[in-house]
């Protein structure tokens, strides 16, 4: 996903940075699948590093924000 790569790319190693939802033109559904894997395998080139945000969509909850921390080297 080449948003997602340059979000990355723009951080510093080691920052905080927040990744939602519309940053990757995703709805929440789509995005709280890709952020339920980032939460059991990590991301490419970050981790978890606070709790998800999440949106109440008709009813049930959906990871609609992530705070994740920068790595030197991708998983």
């Amino acid at each position: 996903m080449q948003a997602l790569q340059s979000i990355i790319d723009k951080q510093k190693v080691g920052a905080r940075f927040v990744i939602s939802a519309p940053m990757l033109g995703l709805d929440p559904v789509a995005f709280d699948r890709l952020a339920q894997s980032w939460i059991a395998k990590g991301g490419p080139g970050f981790v978890l590093d606070g709790i998800p945000f999440r949106k109440v969509v008709d009813g049930q909850f959906f990871i609609q924000r992530v705070t994740v921390k920068r790595l030197a080297e991708p998983l």
